[in-house]
């Protein structure tokens, strides 16, 4: 039973899908840094130039107060418009790639169905060859 949980776990484990999943996984780790970097660095500061210097992560509601009136207790919705706006970004991009792929296998798949529809003519000389041989079997 053993041997073969393990031998299970070898053939899932060593399959293409979970070998590109990992990669996958691991591009995608560095795309969010990129991508987290973009909204930081780029984006957000013209935000920030509009709204007059106001940094949008510290947007917040004050729920309650300490006694020295510090909030104690608050929801940041400005950090998670920055994370809202990050996803977005990331959503579009991969629609972008997506969308750019498929355009390219359509005009692959295109392509390839053009050219099994047109029918191919053989070479002069294997045409005359056949000719010959077919000839030769009349002659017989």
């Amino acid at each position: 039973m053993s041997k073969k949980l393990i031998q299970d776990f070898k053939e899932f484990a060593f399959k293409g899908n979970v070998l590109d999943l990992a990669i996958g996984v691991i591009i995608g780790g560095a795309f969010g840094k990129i991508v987290s970097s973009l909204v930081n660095d780029i984006i957000m500061p013209p935000f920030g130039f509009v709204l007059k210097g106001i940094n949008l992560k510290s947007f917040a509601w004050v729920l309650q107060r300490n006694p020295d009136g510090t909030p104690a207790l608050s929801m940041t919705y400005g950090n998670f418009l920055q994370n809202l706006m990050e996803f977005l970004i990331v959503g579009f991009s991969i629609f972008l790639l997506v969308r750019a792929i498929s355009r390219v296998e359509k005009r692959f798949r295109r392509q390839e169905q053009q050219q099994a529809a047109t029918p191919t003519t053989p070479p002069e000389d294997i045409a005359l060859l056949r000719e010959i041989r077919d000839l030769l079997k009349k002659g017989k």
